[in-house]
């Protein structure tokens, strides 16, 4: 995209900023009160598109001392369960952060698996989520080094309210924190004894998903479980995929101080990795897989079983107790190239908070300490793979991990009279990781340590000059230790750690403004900053030519505006949308492509956009339009090669009923209608197979139906 067609864009993206989710009617008042850059709808949306915009009504948890959405001093977003009811197909995170501004999830094959970044944090990361705290139910689905291998314990036909805090976190929960935080909560429930719901969707390259959950009340317990089951070919060549995800949640309040929340989950997970293509094969067939991914049959295979118990208990009538309690046994195996690699392992964990509530009038303070302890065990066995994942009879590496991460906190939240509220916190954390080498090839024994510590901080203040304005400043820290995966691909050796790395560490500062106008209009403005040093990068060596490696390759400084604006322009019109500019650069960056200074991130557009525009028809039907847009961006460090930008166009129509304790919807839903053939995100792929091509127009039909309240 050319200069003159980036200002376009920009121009473009601000005329089109307010618009509305998807077939989603106006949102209640605990919905726009939850979402900063997501109000959620209600049933009635005539009905409730007039009434007032309420933004002290819903509590921020994820800052792990809860916060009005209106008196939080950070950049926060909602999600809430209405607007997540309306995804075409409720498997991607990219389907439900997509209104989000600051945050970019790349789909690696129209599927499940994908990488996420928040501010360029995980940006470059080859598989899973790095540098991003994920919490389901109050459970980290993190490892000790804080990095999540996936997200594919998380059912998002399940979830009910998603909360997203964006800028380094260190200082909440470690250096599974230095890009944000995401606090996800799943369904509760219904009030009545039996509630239930169903939900079906199909459509293009032979995609499904079946998903039914029942819930209810009993006195002092209510309960919910749910089961989903997902099948597709994927948009590309070899990119089949198929899950299953059971999950189980049982809340007890057997004294009135005492709530506990116990959790059950099951994951199985198989895909297809069609991996990149260079640039010739892009244009000649963008839908063919990487020669090599055929060749070696390219695969992960994913099976997971979580337990979990959260408990929280009011010691006082000021102060209280929570902890949660977790182990996760996972078994994993990965088809590539260079070999055939099986994992088990085993996860525990827990944490302990201590929250203190005083004063009262002009001055309040509420005060809290705790301690995370998070553990891993992993067996890791590797043999060559003879093509199409037939594993030779050698062992490339047998090796056992063991992992601890232990963080101890301090956070004091202070009000000043009514407006203003002052956030400070501390915290220090140690992550140990020892392996042990049984091969001992050679006679080589590599068995080794590595040790990281920091400790961080974080400072905020609010001000609400008045009840519907919000203005906020923070400063924070990030800390990001090797991951398992950086950690455990050795360049020196198969086998062992990599040796050469070191923690990555990061400063971010941001202002902000949110609030409502005229009852009818919401806004939310951020700018911020993110300085980052001994960032990592990825690299190939000679003599391994099929292996990737990772390595401390620079610092980078990033800034950037990150905006929402949501307007109900009538009882039956409203429009809603998310704008994001980043510029993230290196002040220097020594990669596989050479040295340089002051050049732009890959895979970094400067400009992304999402607008949506709905309309309610006799209260039945619902009708949407809405685009997604993204600037160009670089491939590599060099910056030498570009990826276009790219806009796309959907629709959406639903018919939505509610009689005899029923109510549903069915839909039809067409994403790039106009059929646009761009790449959706790159890697910088030392051999060029840099590219990675995105779905054109796809077209899904479902339908939902609830029964009891």
């Amino acid at each position: 995209m050319t200069p003159g067609c980036s200002r376009k864009f920009l121009v473009i993206a601000l005329l089109f900023l307010p618009a509305a989710a998807f077939a989603q009617p106006a949102p209640s008042p605990e919905a726009r009160s939850a979402a900063p850059s997501t109000p959620a709808p209600s049933a009635s949306p005539a009905a409730e598109a007039s009434q007032d915009l309420a933004l002290d009504e819903v509590v921020v948890s994820a800052t792990r001392i809860g916060v009005p959405v209106t008196e939080n001093p950070s950049a926060a977003s909602v999600v809430t369960e209405k607007q997540l009811e309306v995804l075409p197909r409720s498997i991607g995170a990219e389907e439900a952060l997509r209104l989000v501004p600051g945050v970019k999830v790349d789909n690696q094959a129209d599927g499940e698996r994908v990488h996420l970044s928040i501010r360029g944090q995980g940006l470059l990361t080859e598989r899973g989520v790095r540098g991003i705290k994920i919490l389901l139910d109050g459970i980290p689905l993190n490892d000790p080094s804080g990095f999540a291998p996936d997200l594919f314990d998380i059912d998002w036909a399940n979830v009910q309210r998603i909360e997203v805090i964006r800028g380094p976190a260190s200082a909440l929960y470690g250096s599974g924190s230095a890009g944000g935080v995401i606090n996800i909560t799943t369904k509760d429930g219904g009030r009545g004894l039996v509630s239930g719901e169903g939900f079906l969707t199909t459509g293009s390259h032979n995609f499904y998903k079946e998903q039914a959950a029942a819930g209810g009340t009993a006195g002092k317990w209510n309960y919910q479980a749910s089961a989903s089951r997902t099948y597709g070919d994927g948009y590309r060549d070899h990119t089949h995929f198929n899950a299953l995800n059971l999950y189980g949640k049982v809340q007890w309040n057997p004294l009135p101080a005492l709530r506990l929340k116990a959790i059950i989950a099951g994951t199985t997970f198989f895909n297809e990795n069609a991996e990149g293509l260079n640039i010739d094969q892009l244009q000649q067939d963008p839908r063919q897989a990487n020669p090599d991914a055929g060749k070696y049959n390219e695969y992960q295979r994913t099976k997971r079983l979580t337990l979990g118990l959260v408990a929280q208990y009011q010691l006082g009538a000021y102060q209280d107790v929570d902890v949660s309690l977790y182990q996760r046994g996972t078994w994993w195996k990965e088809s590539v190239p260079s070999s055939l690699q099986d994992r088990g392992y085993y996860s525990p964990g827990a944490a302990a908070q201590y929250n203190l509530h005083l004063g009262r009038g002009f001055l309040r303070n509420h005060f809290s300490a705790g301690i995370d302890a998070d553990f891993q065990w992993i067996g890791d066995k590797r043999h060559p793979n003879l093509g199409a994942a037939v594993a030779g009879p050698e062992l490339l590496s047998d090796q056992r991990i063991s992992q601890r991460g232990l963080g101890f906190f301090a956070l004091d939240r202070v009000e000043l009279g009514r407006g203003f509220g002052v956030f400070l916190g501390v915290r220090h954390d140690r992550i140990h990781n020892q392996l042990s080498d049984h091969l001992r090839a050679g006679g080589v024994d590599l068995s080794g340590s590595a040790d990281f510590a920091k400790t961080t901080a974080r400072a905020g203040a609010s001000w609400n000059p008045l009840p519907v304005v919000g203005v906020f400043a923070n400063w924070s820290q990030g800390f990001l230790p090797p991951a398992t995966e950086e950690l455990a691909n050795n360049p020196d050796a198969m086998g062992g750690f990599n040796t050469h790395l070191t923690t990555a560490t990061s400063m971010g500062q941001e202002v902000g403004v949110r609030g409502v106008w005229s009852k009818q209009l919401w806004y939310d403005l951020t700018l911020f900053h993110l300085s980052t040093d001994r960032d990592f990068g990825r690299y190939r060596i000679e003599s391994r030519p099929l292996e990737t490696f990772y390595g401390n390759v620079g610092s980078t400084r990033r800034y950037g505006v990150e905006a929402a604006l949501v307007w109900y322009a009538t009882k039956a019109l409203s429009f809603e949308g998310a704008y994001t500019y980043s510029n993230f650069k290196y002040g220097t960056v020594n990669s596989t492509f050479g040295s340089f200074s002051g050049t732009f991130m890959p895979n970094a557009p400067q400009h992304q956009a999402a607008v949506n525009a709905q309309y309610v028809l006799a209260r039945h039907w619902v009708l949407g339009v809405g685009a997604d847009m993204v600037s160009q961006a670089y491939v590599d460090q060099s910056n030498l090669t570009t990826v276009a930008g790219y806009a796309l166009l959907h629709v959406r129509a639903a018919y939505r009923w509610q009689a005899l304790g029923y109510a549903g919807e069915v839909f039809a839903f067409g994403r790039d209608v106009l059929g646009k053939k761009y790449a959706a995100f790159t890697e910088p792929d030392p051999d060029g197979n840099s590219f990675q091509a995105g779905p054109t127009r796809e077209v899904f039909v479902g339908a939902r139906v609830k029964l009891g309240q």
